[in-house]
């Protein structure tokens, strides 16, 4: 909304000292995640003068390939994000220069990651790099590699001496979700790895939390006296979050056939809203100072038992549809998908945190593919006031207030309130209030990697799972995925591509006289 007043002008963010000397070495250097979003990510932290000049990057596949070719292979990875991440038809300009400081300090490194003869070798160049480039001992070990081999390659670093930190150095070790499959293997994970690495050594990642309006949830909270007071059970009637898209399964059949919505979802990124949402203050914005309270949410959430999971969890599967418009085929119809696949697409579901400050107060879910939009929000919707303030007037009807937390794609905040129709008569109408990042702060293009690769570089864990947020989170799903697993009466409602979801999941809002809030027609592609 337009104010009367002049207009500050955009403000930028404080810039960040550079990052220590270190050596990033990435496992599963030849994929796409690699050449899609890490060196990217990498090339605008070097454009912002993040990195030191004793930076240098091991690119490890399994597959050898030609020096030349390969930075090549990145350097284009680099100029399709340049121009796919273009604003108003204007084109940010590829820096040549940042991308030479880039490509001198990447070496191809080729092995097989389960033998320890790898390991003997990538010592080897860690100690000829740390002598070219000067990284100081330091390095930064990304695995952007199949789940199945985290547990294998932190063996093998641990067993070669190459997790060894010494007084001067540090050796941190960056992990991918998804982190186990239920929780049983994310508990066997997470001993496995800590047999080898110190729990300061270990960066579970999830990349949600790189995204600025998730970052500004706490700011958001904690920095507003306005807000505070009113984030409980006294205020608040409840919770929607929402992370839904548009796209298929894509080429990922054979990941999405064994893992599903709720597995890929719901324990790591639907969660991290929750939690940072639900929190409570921290004393600090220290790492373990602010992971504790998430934690304490994931801990709160009430158990869920089998009839629970019948009542309070819908699982849904995406049909034929349209998208855009265009048509498109059901998930059975999918290459590599089994035609009578029971895999859910979609996930929505109803849950409770037992504490003080969120007593009553029911937190509604939802996740999955192929719906009528892409976004990622949540919406805290506030009690309606009483009727009785608007008696012998036409008003029956009053919209409650709901503030709203825009992750994606377009991040901001909106905060929805009832205000009077210009006119002789007492008439409400609801406005809305809209902030969004990129109207207000000045925001360079990003893949949302930088701050993660960037807060581990300089030993910063707030942003990172630690092992019992993850197993807490696991912890709440556990029951659904032994029930789903047990009994295969459990229905799998089935919605068209393009829509909202089954009817399952509006009744779990319906049936207390709630509604999810609306998901405009697909406009756009992707996720």
């Amino acid at each position: 909304m337009d104010d009367a007043g002049p207009k500050s002008p955009p403000a930028t963010a404080q810039r960040a000292a550079k990052a220590p000397p270190c050596t990033m070495v990435i496992f599963g250097a030849g994929g796409d995640l690699t050449r899609r979003l890490l060196i990217p990510a990498v090339y605008n932290l070097a454009k912002d003068k993040l990195l030191s000049d004793n930076f240098a990057i091991i690119a490890a596949d399994r597959t050898p390939k030609p020096p030349e070719a390969y930075r090549d292979t990145l350097a284009q990875g680099v100029r399709s994000f340049v121009s796919d991440t273009a604003s108003g038809g204007e084109t940010e300009p590829f820096d040549a220069k940042t991308w030479e400081f880039i490509a001198a300090r990447i070496t191809h490194f080729a092995g097989d990651f389960t033998v320890a003869e790898t390991y003997a070798r990538l010592g080897d160049l860690l100690k000829t790099t740390e002598a070219q480039f000067h990284t100081g001992g330091n390095v930064l070990f990304y695995l952007a590699v199949a789940p199945q081999l985290f547990g294998t390659i932190v063996d093998r670093l641990g067993a070669a001496g190459l997790a060894q930190e010494t007084a001067n150095t540090w050796r941190r070790v960056i992990i991918q979700k998804p982190f186990g499959s239920d929780l049983a293997s994310a508990r066997a994970l997470n001993a496995r790895i800590l047999k080898s690495l110190d729990e300061r050594q270990i960066y579970r990642m999830d990349h949600f939390l790189g995204k600025e309006t998730v970052q500004n949830i706490m700011a958001l909270r904690f920095s507003n006296a306005i807000f505070e007071p009113l984030w409980n059970r006294d205020h608040i009637d409840h919770v929607q979050i929402t992370a839904a898209e548009t796209v298929g399964v894509e080429r990922r059949a054979n990941f999405y056939e064994v893992t599903g919505a709720l597995r890929d979802m719901v324990p790591n990124h639907v969660f991290q809203l929750l939690s940072l949402t639900a929190m409570e203050s921290p004393n600090s914005f220290a790492a373990d100072a602010v992971r504790n309270e998430k934690t304490k949410v994931l801990e709160a959430i009430r158990p869920l038992d089998f009839e629970d999971v019948r009542r309070n969890v819908v699982r849904g599967q995406y049909g034929p549809g349209h998208i855009n418009g265009v048509p498109v085929q059901g998930y059975r119809a999918e290459p590599g998908v089994d035609p009578h696949s029971r895999t859910e697409t979609l996930v929505a579901l109803q849950l409770e945190i037992d504490n003080w400050r969120w007593a009553g107060v029911p937190f509604y879910l939802r996740t999955g593919k192929r719906m009528a939009r892409r976004t990622t929000e949540i919406a805290i919707q506030f009690k309606k006031p009483p009727f009785a303030l608007f008696r012998d007037t036409p008003v029956d009807i009053l919209n409650p207030n709901v503030l709203i937390l825009q992750i994606q794609p377009d991040e901001g905040i909106s905060l929805q309130f009832g205000a009077k129709v210009p006119g002789p008569r007492l008439k409400l109408g609801t406005v809305q209030m809209d902030f969004r990042y990129k109207d207000y702060f000045h925001i360079e293009p990003s893949t949302g990697y930088e701050t993660l690769v960037y807060d581990c570089m300089i030993g910063d864990a707030m942003l990172f799972n630690r092992a019992d947020g993850v197993e807490a989170g696991w912890a709440v799903v556990q029951p659904i995925l032994d029930l789903w697993g047990e009994d295969k009466s459990v229905p799998l409602e089935f919605y068209a591509a393009g829509t909202t979801g089954p009817a399952g999941a509006d009744n779990l809002l319906w049936r207390s006289g709630r509604y999810w809030r609306p998901l405009a027609p697909a406009s756009e592609p992707g996720r």
